[in-house]
């Protein structure tokens, strides 16, 4: 049996050629410290070939050798009546998970007693007898039932419950001897009678329940370590502690250590830096080494006996930040100890919002009333007074600024619509009751990096809202939790959050090094604004791939104008009303062009039907009334004439109605207003010397000949419709500029146009596929309204996931099929994919698959996708090799 006893100390490792897995899933655990050199306790492995079968062996005699070792290392002897030596034993089978019981203090007999209790205490040495004895006696338990003896079983028990007892109560019951004197009777004969005696008798009874425990029994060892003591002795300490904090990733010890304490039970702990110089030297050091052995974040036990350091246990880290395991990730890259490839690969995309967004301090909630649930609409948290409408948060909003109180605000509505952009911009979050991840509210929260929570049970009457047993009034304080994993929750009142910061998080650091991996495929942003195209680029964004200039029009500055120009009566004035509008979109693209010098910027055309920035409440209505009647020259409207105005635009579809391109080629005035106010910003720039690199976007084209007359005109009997590139060529002129290249390009939103693709490529330089518009057309859902019946079609799996996160077969086959025949015709066409499926790991790939060349999503989302890609780029990389 030697060759299936198995030794290992600081200095010492199993020998070579032992298969490791006869070892146990402890017993290769210990053997990793010893690889390390790190001070562990000695001890030996019982390999799984002899675990289950030590009945009848002469087990001392086997182990003697090895027990000497151990002896002399710790300074201990096994059955020494003064200084004793204890054993723990640990059933070590290859499973992560064990049932198997905690198994301590053998060696704790009768001759060996008094001295412990000399150096521990009395009473510590008799709950160290009934811990003794609460092992066998869940040993014996177990044995007794696989064996099918009831009643030794039913007794076993009660004396489990017993023991139990006493160990609930500070005080042990009886001293030491009488309690083995108690218990004698119930553990094998002699169990107590000397101490060598004592480990052969409970090795023997281990090796019978592994025997019996079928599933185990051939490839579970058993682990034999000897027993310290934070308490023996002057000196002496025990703790636990993380290699680094969990939270922050700083590179400094966390945890607490106890002095003269064996645990942390009823003791007083204190910061592990606070520990003995030299122990804190030589704990940095084990921290560092096991962090480069297994590139994460361990936890450690470890006991202080007599002045001498031993570490007892080192684990896996399961509660711990993104932003910790991804400083550990860096800093091993910068040891060399990783390359640039597994720090990627190591972090999934999903996992980046929680350094994105704000986190609530779960310690501040404790006293706060709140409920749980809901449909993430985007992850984060937020904190603010709750307001009902987008014109009660916008004046609280600025009444707050002028007044220096608090700004942060919640908007709290059944649904929002694109008037109401604004009240998202500047709130903290959004708490809806209607649609689900792919509504308004949703999509909107997540390109401006706000919170969005849908909470379908909500009910708002007038200025209170109910949500399960809260009830909250106009005003009133709420705090919103969405995490990307787990339940949502919203509380009353205020909570702490912790505000995430991108680079000292590491978060920039691993962008940098995550787009280093990416060769062919890219990433850029849906930006509106300046503000959020510097954010996009900071994230590491390769230009905008979608600007909706609609969102442009919804400024309180400009709104009027805007709904000014729809109401018009000819084309005279809609004309003044859009060179009111002009200025301000120049403005605006000579912001976006300048931040992204050197990328491309794509400016989808107006899209929106224009019923959408009519009034819709009685506050708007009178606004417009006043803008139109200070109008000088002007013909003056009455209300009832607005209305009716307003009330001629409505449409039973308006997703399928007059929108996009269709309203350019009703009004080409519109199309001509936005082209020129890019053109100039442009032709501005270039004077600036700033390389400018416009795109123009036609949206919800149906076929080539849409597109064939916005960019290139047509004269028909006596009337003439001017071309995009035409107004272009005019206004370079005009400015007496240079040209500078530039793309015209469609966006891919209808089953038709994806069929066409080949004739539209004809007319077009790039494609962009809208996917959430694609998908509606293709499926025939509703993005607002599909969550009212989702959960029926996935309850009978009719339908896979939400078909607005992840991209649906049918949606697919059009995208590939749209690619492929737009670069038969155009081999140089550029294609990508704009909007929320824009992030999502699943459609990245299949987006790379098909031949696309970019994919674009809100700024908060850029850091996830370029993971996503740079992922799936090692991968095919490794693949290939």
């Amino acid at each position: 049996m030697k060759d299936n006893i198995h030794f290992f100390s600081q200095n010492q490792t199993v020998k070579k050629g032992v298969d490791l897995d006869k070892l146990g899933q402890r017993g290769r655990q210990a053997n990793e410290f010893a690889e390390l050199s790190l001070p562990i306790l000695p001890g030996f492995i019982i390999d799984a070939d002899a675990a289950a079968g030590l009945a009848g062996q002469k087990l001392i005699e086997a182990i003697r050798p090895t027990l000497k070792k151990v002896e002399e290392i710790v300074d201990k002897r096994l059955g020494d009546p003064k200084k004793p030596l204890l054993f723990k034993i640990v059933v070590s089978p290859n499973l992560a998970i064990s049932n198997y019981p905690t198994l301590h203090d053998f060696g704790l007999a009768k001759d060996t007693v008094e001295g412990f209790a000399s150096g521990v205490g009395d009473n510590f040495a008799a709950h160290e007898v009934l811990f003794l004895v609460r092992g066998m006696l869940a040993v014996e338990e177990r044995v007794a039932e696989l064996e099918k003896r009831a009643k030794d079983q039913e007794k076993l028990q009660a004396a489990t419950a017993s023991v139990a007892k006493a160990l609930g109560s500070e005080k042990a019951p009886k001293g030491a001897a009488a309690l083995m004197g108690e218990y004698a009777p119930l553990l094998p004969e002699g169990f107590f009678d000397a101490a060598e005696r004592q480990l052969e008798i409970a090795l023997k009874r281990v090796s019978r329940l592994i025997e019996l425990d079928e599933q185990d029994a051939e490839d579970t060892a058993i682990l034999v370590q000897p027993m310290v003591y934070g308490n023996y002795g002057k000196g002496s300490a025990s703790g636990a502690f993380y290699t680094r904090d969990v939270v922050t990733g700083e590179r400094r010890l966390q945890g607490e250590f106890y002095q003269e304490r064996f645990n942390e039970i009823g003791a007083a702990g204190k910061d592990i830096n606070a520990i003995d110089a030299a122990y804190l030297k030589d704990l940095e050091k084990i921290a560092r080494k096991l962090e480069d052995r297994h590139m994460e974040i361990r936890q450690i036990r470890f006991t202080v006996e007599n002045k001498k350091l031993w570490l007892i246990e080192q684990r896996q880290v399961v509660a711990k930040s993104t932003q910790a395991d991804l400083k550990l990730l860096l800093d091993l890259n910068a040891r060399k100890v990783v390359d640039e490839a597994f720090v990627v690969q190591s972090i999934a995309p999903g996992r980046l919002n929680e350094i994105l967004h704000p986190v609530v301090n779960l310690s501040s909630v404790k006293k706060l009333k709140g409920v749980s649930g809901g449909i993430t609409g985007a992850p984060g948290a937020a904190i603010g007074r709750v307001y009902f409408s987008t014109e009660s948060l916008l004046e609280a909003y600025r009444n707050a600024q002028q007044r220096g109180e608090d700004k942060r605000m919640i908007l709290v509505m059944p649904s929002t619509f694109a008037e109401d952009v604004k009240a998202i911009e500047v709130a903290q979050g959004v708490l809806s009751c209607e649609g689900g991840y792919s509504a308004h509210a949703s999509v909107v929260a997540r390109q401006y990096g706000k919170v969005s929570l849908v909470k379908p049970e909500m009910r708002i009457r007038g200025k209170k809202a109910t949500i399960g047993e809260l009830s909250v009034a106009e005003g009133d304080y709420i705090t919103i939790n969405v995490p990307y994993y787990g339940d949502a929750n919203v509380w009353e009142g205020k909570a702490d959050l912790i505000e995430p910061d991108p680079k000292d998080s590491g978060l920039l650091d691993f962008i940098a090094m995550a787009k280093r991996q990416m060769k062919r495929f890219h990433v850029r942003a849906n930006s509106d604004s300046p503000r959020d195209a510097a954010l996009a680029l900071m994230f590491g964004a390769e230009g905008i791939g979608l600007c909706r200039t609609e969102h442009m029009f919804f400024n309180e500055k400009r709104i009027n104008v805007i709904r000014e120009m729809i109401l018009s009566d000819s084309r005279e004035e809609r004309i003044k009303a859009l060179d009111k509008l002009k200025p301000m979109q120049r403005d605006d693209f000579y912001g976006l062009f300048k931040v992204m010098a050197g990328k491309e910027v794509t400016i989808r055309l107006l899209d929106a039907p224009l019923h959408e920035f009519l009034p819709h409440n009685p506050g708007e209505m009178e606004a417009l009334i006043a803008h139109l009647g200070a109008r000088k020259g002007a013909k003056k409207l009455t209300k009832p004439e607005i209305q009716a105005r307003c009330d001629a635009l409505s449409e039973f579809n308006p997703m399928l109605g007059h929108r996009g391109c269709r309203i350019a080629v009703s009004y080409p005035e519109i199309y001509e207003m936005q082209v020129r106010a890019i053109f100039e910003a442009v032709y501005k720039l270039q004077k600036e010397k700033v390389d400018v690199r416009p795109e123009v976007m036609i949206p919800i084209v149906m076929n080539a000949a849409e597109l064939k007359l916005i960019v290139f005109g047509k004269k028909i009997e006596g009337k003439t419709y001017r071309g995009l590139v035409d107004i272009e060529e005019e206004v370079r002129k005009e400015l007496g500029a240079k040209a500078v290249p530039y793309k015209i390009g469609t966006m891919i939103e209808l089953p038709a146009a994806a069929l066409a693709a080949g004739e539209i490529a004809r007319y077009s330089e790039f494609f962009s596929f809208g996917t959430n518009d694609l998908t509606q057309t293709t499926l025939g859902i509703s993005r607002d309204d599909f969550n009212s019946f989702m959960p029926d079609y996935s309850l009978y799996d009719l339908i896979e996931g939400n078909p607005f996160s992840k991209l649906t077969a049918p949606v697919k086959d059009l995208v590939a099929l749209a690619t492929s025949r737009g670069k038969l015709s155009r081999p140089g066409l550029v294609t990508g994919l704009c909007g929320e499926h824009g992030a999502n790991p699943d459609n990245i790939r299949f987006c790379m698959d098909a031949g696309l060349d970019y994919v674009s999503c809100s700024p908060y989302q850029v850091p996830l996708s370029i993971t996503a890609v740079a992922q799936a780029e090692i991968e095919r990389r490794n693949a290939a090799k």
